[in-house]
C-alpha cells in the first residue's frame, strides 16, 4: 500500500516500510534489517583542560523489529516495539517551509539511547557534522559529535599526539573539534539536521545507511531538498541562519597579533607600516595582563583594561583609529578565580554550581576559573554588561570571544537543564551573548569578534570563526593543511566565514615555528576572508612577522594581494550574508558533475572565481593542482590552462592560485601579476 503526502512517500509492506522525501530514500525498516534500536547507558565522562574522555556504559541495546504504520491528516505515526520491553514513537511531517520533519519519542522511561539508520547509497560523499580538521568527505567514518579541544596532534600514530596523551589526555583524534554540528549534506542533495545538543555519533561506515545514535530518550531531525548544492545550502542557512557582513576595515590589512604592552604594539606597528605591510588592526589578548605558566605565556582572565601593562591604550586606541588600525582585544566566558570580576559574579550568584551549591571552579592549567551561568538571565545580562563596558566602551574595534568548549558536565545551572545536554550548547550561547552586546550598542557591522567553539546556533550569532589551536608544524591533521578541510566542513555546514592564526598557535615538544612556515601561512591566508597573526603560546620558540627584512617584505607584498582582492572578497562575503554561500568553498559546488572534485580536501574556491591550492608541505617549490575543466589562467603568470592535473611553479609568496578566464573580476586579478616573485 502506497500513501501519498505532498513530498513525502510512504509505502508499507508486512514487514515494514520504505519512507522517501522527493524521491530520496530515508528510512528503510523491516524485521531483518530494522532501523531504529533502543537501549540503556551511563555517560561516563572526564574533563581535564578541555580535553574529554567519553565513555558509555552500556547496559542494553534492543532493535524494535515491529513497526506500525497510522496516516493522520498531518502525516504519519510509526509506533515500533519489540515485545512488550520496548517502545517507540516517530511522527512524521512536513512544516510550513517544506522540511520533512522526524519526532522521534522513547515510549519507555527507562531508555535514553537512541539509534537511527537513515538509508544510505554505497556511492555517497557525506560532509558537514561542523568543522572537521582531518576529514572532509566523511564517509567511511563514525564522527562523535561533542565540542572540546581539538587535540593536539590529533592523529594516533604521530609522536606529537602520544605525547600529548601522556602528558594530559590532550593528543586528540580525527574527530576532535571545536565545532562540531549534528547536521550533514549528502550527495543525493539532501540535509539532515538534528535539533538536539547532547553528545551524538554519527557513524557513516557502513554501505547502506547512515547510524545516527543520540544520548538522549527523543530526536528531532530536519531534512531538506535541493535540485543543486549552492540550492541546498541557501535552505540550509535559511534554518540555521547566516553571518552578517564583515566590518569594512577588516579587508584593509592584516590584524598583527602583539603582546607585551603599548609601546611594543606602538613599535611593531610602525616596523611593519614603514616596511610597507597593509595593516587593519593590533591584536593584544594580553590586554588584562598575562600569568606564566608552564604551557606559556597565559591571559590574564579578568576582563578590565591593565593600565600598567597599556599605559594610555584609551588614547592610542583613538589615535590608531584615525590612522585606519583598530585595535582588539580578548574575553571569555570564564572569569580567574583569584581576581575581582570572578568575586564579584560570586557574589551576584552568577557562578555554576557544584552538586554541594557552591561555586564551580574548572582547572584551566596552573591556575582555576568560575563558569558564568549563561543560562541565567541575570548573569546573561551582567556579562554582557561587562562586554559593553570593558570592551566596547574602550574602544576596542574586535575581540577574540574564545573558548565556549569547557562546560563541565558535572556542574549545575540555573535553567535547571543536564550541563551533559547542554555543553554542546554552550558556545552558541556564548555567542549570542557577543552579538547581543554588539546590537544593542548599535555596533554590528562596526565591531567584529570571532570564535573557535561553535554549535547549532552559532551561524546566527557568530560573526567570525577562526580554526583554533593548530600546531606550528606541517602535520596534515594539526598544522597548515588541516585548516582547509575545516573551513570546507564548515561552510557544508552553513557557516561561510573562516580564518585561521598565520604561523599556527601550538608550541610545544620542542616544536618551533619556521621562517617558511609562516611565509606559507600569510601565502594561503591572503585567500581567506581575514588575515591575523598570531605569536603563539611560546612566542620566544616560534619565527614572528617582524622576524628580519625579508619576512616583513613577504608580508607587504601578500597584504597587497589581500587588500587589492577587498571587492571581490568583499562581494563574497555580501553573498554568505544574503544567500549562505560561503567564502571558501569546495570545488563540486559550482561544478557538480566532475566526479574529481568531490574527493578533494586542500583545495578550494574563494568566491566564484578563484581556485586556490595553499602549499602545505615543507621544502617545496612546485605543486601539482586539479582543475575542473573551464578556462583558468595562472594568476602569477598569466598562463591559461584548460583542466586536469597541472604542475606549476610555486615559490614563497606565489601560491598556486588560478582564475576563470570568464570572470567578471579578470581586471581586478590580472594585475596581481605584478606582485609575482622574480627570479
Amino acid at each position: 500500500m502506497a500513501s501519498q503526502f505532498t513530498d513525502i512517500e510512504l509505502i508499507t509492506q508486512d514487514d515494514g516500510f520504505t519512507l522517501s522525501f522527493q524521491a530520496r530514500p530515508i528510512l528503510h525498516h523491516s524485521r531483518q534489517t530494522p532501523c531504529l534500536w533502543l537501549g540503556t547507558g551511563t555517560a561516563d565522562i572526564e574533563m581535564f583542560r578541555g580535553n574529554f574522555s567519553i565513555k558509555d556504559k552500556l547496559r542494553e541495546k534492543i532493535a524494535l523489529t515491529e513497526a506500525s504504520v497510522q496516516k493522520h491528516d498531518s502525516g504519519w505515526r510509526i509506533l515500533f516495539s519489540r515485545g512488550d520491553t520496548a517502545r517507540a514513537t516517530l511522527a512524521v511531517h512536513q512544516d510550513e517551509n517544506g522540511r520533512l520533519v522526524l519526532d522521534l519519542h522513547n515510549d519507555n522511561a527507562s531508555h535514553n539511547r537512541i539509534w537511527l539508520r537513515v538509508a544510505a547509497k554505497p556511492e555517497d560523499h557525506i560532509y558537514g557534522c561542523g568543522e572537521q580538521f582531518s576529514y572532509f568527505d566523511l564517509r567511511g567514518k563514525p564522527f562523535p559529535l561533542w565540542t572540546s579541544e581539538q587535540g593536539v596532534g590529533r592523529n594516533k600514530k604521530t609522536h606529537v599526539t602520544w605525547l600529548a596523551d601522556c602528558k594530559e589526555n590532550a593528543g586528540g583524534d580525527y574527530y576532535w573539534t571545536f565545532f562540531p554540528q549534528p547536521t550533514f549534506v549528502s550527495t543525493q542533495k539532501y540535509y539532515c539536521h538534528v535539533d538536539n545538543s547532547g553528545y551524538m555519533n554519527f557513524d557513516f561506515s557502513a554501505p547502506d545507511f547512515h547510524e545516527l545514535a543520540f544520548w538522549e530518550d527523543n530526536a528531532t531531525l530536519r531534512f531538506e531538498c535541493a535540485p543543486t548544492y549552492v540550492d541546498l545550502l541557501e535552505k540550509l542557512t535559511a534554518l540555521l541562519g547566516r553571518q552578517p557582513e564583515l566590518p569594512d576595515w577588516v579587508y584593509d590589512g592584516v590584524t598583527l597579533g602583539v603582546q607585551g604592552g603599548t609601546d611594543v604594539c606602538q613599535q611593531k606597528l610602525d616596523a611593519m607600516r614603514e616596511g610597507g605591510v597593509k595593516v587593519n588592526g593590533i591584536w593584544a589578548q594580553d590586554w588584562s595582563g598575562i600569568r606564566m605558566t608552564s604551557f606559556g605565556k597565559r591571559v590574564m582572565w579578568n576582563w578590565k583594561w591593565n593600565r600598567e601593562l597599556y599605559p594610555q591604550l584609551d588614547q592610542r586606541i583613538a589615535q590608531w583609529k584615525q590612522e585606519g588600525v583598530r585595535f582588539l582585544s580578548y574575553i571569555n566566558p570564564y572569569v580567574a578565580s583569584d581576581k575581582d570580576l570572578c568575586d564579584e559574579a560570586a557574589k551576584r550568584g552568577y557562578l555554576t554550581k557544584d552538586a554541594d551549591g557552591k561555586d564551580y571552579h574548572v582547572e584551566f592549567g596552573e591556575f582555576y576559573a568560575g563558569v558564568i551561568d549563561l543560562t541565567n538571565p541575570e548573569a546573561y545580562d551582567w556579562y554582557k554588561e561587562v562586554i559593553k563596558k570593558n570592551l566596547i566602551a574602550l574602544g576596542c574595534g574586535g575581540w577574540m570571544a574564545d573558548f565556549g568548549e569547557y562546560l563541565p558536565t558535572d556542574t549545575f545551572l540555573h535553567n535547571g537543564v543536564s550541563a551533559e545536554i547542554m555543553h554542546n550548547a554552550w558556545p552558541a550561547l556564548w555567542a549570542k551573548c557577543n552579538y547581543e552586546a554588539l546590537e544593542e550598542t548599535g555596533k554590528l557591522g562596526e565591531i567584529l569578534f570571532f570564535m573557535r567553539a561553535g554549535y547549532t546556533g552559532s551561524q546566527k550569532y557568530a560573526t567570525m570563526m577562526w580554526a583554533g589551536d593548530q600546531n606550528v608544524d606541517w602535520s596534515l591533521d594539526d598544522g597548515l593543511a588541516s585548516v582547509i578541510p575545516a573551513a570546507l566542513s564548515l561552510a557544508m555546514s552553513g557557516h561561510g566565514l573562516h580564518h585561521s592564526d598565520i604561523g599556527g598557535y601550538t608550541t610545544l615538544f620542542e616544536m618551533k615555528r619556521s621562517k617558511e612556515l609562516l611565509l606559507r601561512w600569510c601565502d594561503f591566508s591572503a585567500f581567506t576572508p581575514m588575515m591575523r597573526t598570531h605569536e603563539g603560546n611560546r612566542p620566544g620558540d616560534n619565527w614572528q612577522f617582524d622576524g628580519d627584512a625579508e619576512t616583513i617584505a613577504h608580508f607587504a607584498r601578500m597584504t597587497t594581494v589581500f587588500t587589492t582582492l577587498k571587492p571581490y572578497i568583499k562581494a563574497a562575503v555580501a553573498q554568505n550574508a544574503k544567500s549562505g554561500l560561503p567564502v571558501m568553498r569546495p570545488l563540486f559546488l559550482h561544478y557538480e558533475d566532475d566526479r574529481r572534485t568531490y574527493d578533494l580536501k586542500y583545495q578550494y574556491l574563494l568566491g566564484r572565481d578563484l581556485l586556490v591550492a595553499p602549499v602545505y608541505e615543507q621544502g617545496r617549490r612546485d605543486w601539482t593542482v586539479y582543475l575542473p575543466q573551464d578556462r583558468w589562467i595562472h594568476v602569477w603568470t598569466g598562463q591559461e590552462y584548460a583542466g586536469g592535473d597541472v604542475t606549476v611553479d610555486a615559490p614563497l609568496g606565489q601560491p598556486p592560485v588560478f582564475y576563470r578566464a570568464s570572470s567578471e573580476w579578470q581586471s581586478l586579478f590580472a594585475p596581481l601579476r605584478t606582485l609575482a616573485i622574480r627570479g
